[in-house]
């Protein structure tokens, strides 16, 4: 006498959660492997993070704790650095020629500085929040937390074009965040996700994914705003290094050809790695590679309020 109530109960909640629901993140999976672990500030709010001659350069957040910092990969000693003022969260980070440029979160105000001195060289406009940035051999490419992204010229940072990012159904991949221009792709962190979308930068077509689930030990993170958050690529060495904020490491990782996994599996560290081999290349044909970043942004809960 009780099944009829129990399965419209049952069918009204099905309903409910799959409309309120954020919408899964998955397709196609490649494996990756850990080269090498490297020591990284775990008081880093990591919005965008480039290599550039030998050394990382972080852009990091929050009110009166965003900056620019130079690093030593191996020791992750800050040796260099520029403190945002207070009223700046900080967020994406390229270079472009001897500059560096920075995004700022809800500023609509981005920083160019010079990348020896870390002095201040001009400030620009943009329409939006600023979340990643990166570039190819001629222009800016910069997310906002939508599934746009922007393509910029370098000199007078007005819009050139945009592509809408979609995934293998079509459907768009919102929360596009820190940004990498890899082999002629652009790779995305997607805020709140392990995950890594590969995207074309011709068309917004997602060409992949790098799962990185299980690639730190949780219990080494303090509270859910430490989430993966920053890819960076040395072209010179062709390495790929991932990080997150608040983390108190960062990643070397060589990533394998794409093979269809089960949704959630991964290889952490000390379990064994699958046999690797070269990514892919893009459907654009160049080869070069230039560094990018940003991060979402929301207030560690031991700082403030919640940013979303």
């Amino acid at each position: 006498m009780f099944r009829r109530p129990f399965f419209l109960a049952l069918f009204l909640y099905a309903v409910v959660t799959s409309t309120t629901a954020k919408a899964p993140v998955s397709g196609p999976a490649a494996a990756y492997q850990i080269v090498h672990v490297y020591p990284h500030d775990s008081q880093a709010f990591t919005q965008g993070l480039i290599y550039v001659d030998g050394h990382l350069y972080e852009s990091t957040g929050l009110n009166g704790r965003s900056s620019v910092r130079m690093e030593d990969l191996a020791s992750g000693r800050v040796l260099q650095h520029y403190d945002l003022p207070a009223e700046y969260f900080g967020e994406g980070l390229t270079a472009w020629g001897s500059n560096l440029i920075q995004l700022t979160w809800k500023s609509h105000k981005g920083l160019v500085y010079d990348r020896f001195s870390f002095s201040v060289l001009r400030t620009f406009q943009y329409e939006g929040e600023g979340w990643g940035l990166t570039h190819d051999d001629r222009q800016l490419i910069m997310s906002d937390g939508t599934s746009h992204l922007r393509f910029l010229d370098p000199k007078s940072f007005r819009v050139t074009r945009r592509i809408h990012v979609t995934d293998e159904a079509g459907h768009p991949v919102e929360n596009l965040n820190e940004l990498e221009y890899i082999r002629g792709e652009i790779y995305a962190n997607v805020w709140e996700t392990d995950k890594i979308v590969r995207i074309s930068p011709r068309t917004g077509r997602v060409l992949g994914w790098i799962d990185l689930s299980g690639i730190i030990d949780k219990s080494e993170l303090e509270g859910s705003d430490a989430v993966l958050n920053g890819i960076a690529y040395d072209s010179t060495g062709a390495r790929l290094f991932v990080t997150g904020k608040l983390w108190p490491k960062l990643f070397e990782i060589k990533v394998g050809a794409i093979a269809r996994l089960v949704r959630g599996t991964s290889w952490p560290v000390g379990s064994p790695q699958p046999r690797w081999s070269p990514l892919p290349r893009a459907d654009r044909p160049q080869d070069r590679v230039h560094s990018a970043t940003s991060a979402r942004h929301r207030w560690p809960r031991a700082i403030g309020p919640q940013a979303r």
